[in-house]
């Protein structure tokens, strides 16, 4: 008898899994429809297929994500603060002082740094969002693009600067020129006398007085 249950119960099994199978193959000839994963009853809406035709074709993504790094480097105040607080040090940046303010930001800021270099490597990211958080110009910000997959790890490395080798180095010039006016320019600070000037008085002996012990 035992022999005989188990072959019912595999073909009850079977046939239940294949009632399943068939039920999913006829439902796949249409496609759900395309709904935010905020809409109401959307885990209650399981039939039919969800294939989306990737690129032409996207799932909408979340506003508020970590997605791929993006500076509007003309906002940037090079203030160093994001390389700084990056755990794993994906960005780079060489700053050139300039003797003046040159400009300022969309909020108002007074630029005073040229950005040599500003390069995000999103190979090293680790999406943590702390560098846009401490960034006070807001200019350092996360998109909206999360595909940015290549088959050349250079690739993954994002220039934001603006200046040639040319400008950098005219500017450094510049700044070094700048350096070495103001320091000319500085009142000369009075002669020190020298030891043979002043009058060498002897200093003054501690005086000391020993304790004699009293006699018992």
């Amino acid at each position: 008898m035992g022999y005989f249950r188990n072959i019912s119960s595999s073909a009850k099994t079977t046939w239940k899994g294949m009632f399943l199978s068939i039920k999913y193959f006829f439902q796949a000839r249409r496609s759900r429809k395309k709904e935010w994963v905020a809409e109401e009853n959307y885990f209650e809406k399981a039939n039919g297929t969800f294939t989306v035709q990737y690129p032409k074709e996207s799932i909408p993504i979340p506003d508020h994500g970590r997605y791929q790094l993006h500076n509007e480097i003309d906002d940037c105040i090079v203030c160093d603060k994001c390389a700084k607080i990056c755990p794993v040090d994906c960005i780079d940046i060489e700053p050139v002082r300039s003797p003046e303010v040159f400009g300022q930001t969309s909020d108002g800021t007074p630029l005073r740094i040229h950005a040599a270099r500003f390069d995000i490597d999103m190979s090293k990211c680790c999406f943590c969002g702390l560098c846009t958080v401490v960034c006070p110009t807001e200019c350092l910000t996360m998109t909206k693009e999360f595909d940015f997959s290549t088959t050349d790890i250079l690739d993954h490395n994002f220039s934001f600067s603006k200046m040639n080798d040319r400008e950098i180095a005219e500017k450094k010039k510049e700044f070094e020129e700048h350096q070495v006016t103001k320091l000319k320019a500085k009142p000369e600070l009075p002669e020190i006398k020298k030891e043979a000037d002043v009058s060498k008085k002897p200093a003054a002996k501690p005086v000391f007085k020993p304790r004699i012990p009293k006699k018992k």
